[in-house]
């Protein structure tokens, strides 16, 4: 599958690596973006053998700079609202892939970058990172998720602060307030981000895709609940073959050979 605005690579097994390419854009989002970000995530979401994605952005300025505001300023309301679904479909897919989706934040992820790399599971960002939803200086919310990702990461109050002031966070405040898990050195950054994806693809397929499932949907229960939710899980992993081999090569104390079955 070829794209305009992507590239989509595997540059190890199991491991992808989808960049953002518009970098004389700043990898801004438009239709045409966000188009291929669909089919480039359900070409992941089709391979078996995924185990690991990867995300970040072409260039050496910006992960996502926002939605592209010369495509959005002369939008009617019906034509934003579509614009804003279909943003909300690329983050919702992401979210939905079975495997790991790790933003790798290489410059300013803002507006509707910071909502991208929100809909990541988790964020590393290089220390020139910066993060922010500025749409209030354009007259508009956020419109790609941002309101709600950000507060179910950094708080209720913190949210609505920085969402209101369109205050821009580098990376060492971006880690304090939980925003991202790990700052890395900019030099670093691909590869803190292989050495993570490395150590994913060495685990239990079936059992990271479980544990993501587990995570995701039982945040949204209450306790008792999402325990049950977690039994049922755990119980199912017992019917496949990597959890028969995964404790078999324990007890023979070798490494396990995983078939993602």
């Amino acid at each position: 599958m070829s794209f305009q605005n992507l590239l989509l690579e595997q540059p190890e097994p199991g491991v992808y690596l989808l960049t953002l390419n518009r970098p004389q854009a700043l990898n801004a989002l438009n239709a045409a973006t966000l188009d291929e970000l669909t089919r480039a995530i359900a070409q992941v979401a089709g391979d078996a053998g995924a185990r690991v994605l990867l995300v970040t952005g072409a260039g050496e300025k910006a992960f996502v700079a926002g939605a592209d505001i010369t495509e959005m300023q002369a939008l009617s309301a019906e034509q934003a609202q579509a614009f804003s679904a279909s943003g909300m479909r690329v983050m919702h897919a992401l979210e939905a892939l079975p495997v790991p989706v790790i933003a790798l934040v290489n410059g300013y992820a803002l507006g509707g970058g910071c909502e991208l790399a929100m809909a990541c599971d988790w964020i590393i960002a290089s220390d020139r990172a910066v993060f922010g939803q500025p749409e209030v200086n354009l007259g508009i919310p956020p419109g790609f998720g941002g309101t709600q990702r950000l507060s179910r990461l950094v708080g209720r109050a913190r949210a609505l602060e920085l969402v209101t002031t369109a205050r821009q966070v580098k990376a060492d405040e971006a880690l304090a307030i939980g925003l991202v898990t790990r700052v890395v050195a900019a030099a670093e950054l691909r590869e803190a981000g292989l050495v993570v994806a490395r150590s994913i693809a060495a685990k239990g397929p079936v059992a990271v895709r479980l544990a993501k499932q587990a995570v995701q949907h039982g945040q949204d229960l209450d306790l008792a609940n999402a325990c049950v939710y977690e039994t049922s899980l755990f119980a199912l992993a017992f019917a496949t073959a990597d959890q028969k081999e995964g404790m078999r090569a324990f007890v023979e104390k070798r490494v396990p050979r995983f078939c993602g079955e």
